[in-house]
């Protein structure tokens, strides 16, 4: 990294720092993830000082949000299963996560610190990791270097780039190249995914493709899954079902819309709704608007929830289940700048998917739609239609719903060779 950038990016980390200690109370996902930051290091320390066994060897997995943290799960519970001599060590960015590395069976969970030279010192030096694991693409370039500098190998997992990424040119380009530079083995998840990361600077010598370990995920809920449970079954029912997962409110606006219309045509039609973030903000204007259009409506686990016309998630670690219970799934964030969430989840039901028109970031979403097994909606329009189409014809749903299937599993074996890949890391230190 040239010099100038990385002294300026050393001052805006110390800046986030500063930031975390000014942040007011407020429960925003930026508030929330200054504060975590508060006495982070201390945190480390302690830790490392109570519980960290020096004559066994550990693995530090950082996973920025849930996306990642879901690639990161298959290799952390099979090292759970099979190395119980290893400590397991996973990080975070995002608030959103803390809550699912709160169910991660590993030794120590927490915030990563921002990336300053001193945070990656103390962190590096109370972990004392044996392999620093990045899962998906985020790497960071300041405690790379610093781990280099240990002579800590280096990985990165589940990996891939779209080809708009913003990455691949201007400033992140620059910043971020040396940090890519410095990984000792990844596995990417296609061959074009391969090729996009050397771009970035990763060595080709270093590289494989080992696929993506999300689809052992999801396979292994889907086919695990216990339709009796105190959560699937009060909504248990023959009625056509609509699951609709991770949505936003510009994604909520086309689909209640088309929705509306749908119950026209299939009036027994039931909506489990799960917004991406849960809270107040998001669940009341479902709620408003099912009392609006005459749905009956309820909250999950809720007395209500099982005869509901709408049934509202107000929780999260869920969504994975609940899609067992959809004769159609909607995926949201395709009308949301932020993204397209995971589809492969429903899919792996044998659900057909419905998206909004962002999903081609998504690889996912592309393989879907190619083999039939999802379909595009632009509009309130198209979405009704195709939601019609696959509730009322069960030749339809069923051929669509088996090839979304088939593409999850045609993803499964990645999570055995990614643990191989992370093995051979370990053992090199």
């Amino acid at each position: 990294m040239r010099p100038l950038l990385a002294a300026a990016y050393e001052v805006a980390a110390q800046l986030a720092l500063v930031a975390a200690n000014l942040a007011p109370p407020g429960q925003s996902k930026l508030a929330r993830a200054l504060r975590a930051r508060r006495g982070l290091t201390a945190r480390y320390r302690a830790w490392a000082d109570g519980q960290r066994d020096r004559a066994r060897p550990l693995l530090w997995m950082h996973a920025p949000s849930v996306g990642e943290g879901l690639q990161a799960r298959p290799v952390l519970e099979r090292l759970r299963a099979t190395r119980p001599d290893i400590q397991l060590a996973y990080t975070h960015f995002s608030p959103s996560a803390e809550g699912f590395a709160a169910r991660l069976n590993v030794d120590f969970r927490d915030y990563l610190p921002f990336d300053t030279g001193r945070a990656s010192r103390v962190a590096l030096d109370a972990l004392q990791p044996n392999a620093l694991v990045f899962s998906k693409v985020d790497v960071w370039p300041t405690l790379t270097r610093e781990a280099r500098a240990r002579r800590i190998p280096l990985g990165l997992i589940s990996a891939t780039l779209a080809a708009r990424s913003s990455r691949r040119r201007g400033i992140a380009s620059a910043l971020l190249r040396d940090a890519y530079a410095r990984l000792d083995a990844v596995g990417a998840i296609h061959a074009d995914d391969a090729e996009r990361l050397v771009e970035l600077g990763v060595r080709r010598d270093v590289i494989e493709v080992t696929g993506d370990t999300r689809y052992d995920q999801v396979w292994a809920r889907a086919t695990g899954v216990d339709r009796g449970s105190p959560l699937l079954s009060p909504l248990v029912s023959a009625r056509p079902t609509l699951v609709a997962g991770s949505t936003w409110p510009a994604d909520e606006r086309v689909l209640l819309d088309a929705w509306t219309r749908v119950r026209r045509h299939v009036p027994d039609a039931r909506l489990i709704i799960a917004p991406h973030e849960p809270t107040p903000s998001h669940v009341v204007p479902i709620e408003r608007w099912a009392t609006e259009t005459r749905l009956a409506h309820a909250r999950l686990g809720s007395d209500g929830a099982a005869a509901a016309d709408v049934v509202v998630v107000d929780r999260v670690g869920v969504l994975g289940d609940l899609y067992a219970l959809a004769t159609v799934a909607f995926v949201g964030g395709g009308f949301h700048a932020a993204g397209l969430h995971s589809v492969i989840e429903p899919a792996a039901f044998g659900a057909p998917v419905i998206v909004g028109p962002r999903w081609g970031m998504s690889r996912d979403a592309a393989l879907l739609v190619e083999a039939g097994g999802a379909a595009a909606a632009p509009d309130a329009d198209a979405m009704a239609s195709q939601l019609r189409e696959w509730l009322i014809s069960s030749e339809a749903r069923h051929a669509a719903g088996e090839r979304a299937r088939a593409i999850v599993r045609s993803g499964i074996g990645a999570a055995d060779r990614t643990v191989a890949l992370v093995v051979r890391l370990l053992e090199r230190r």
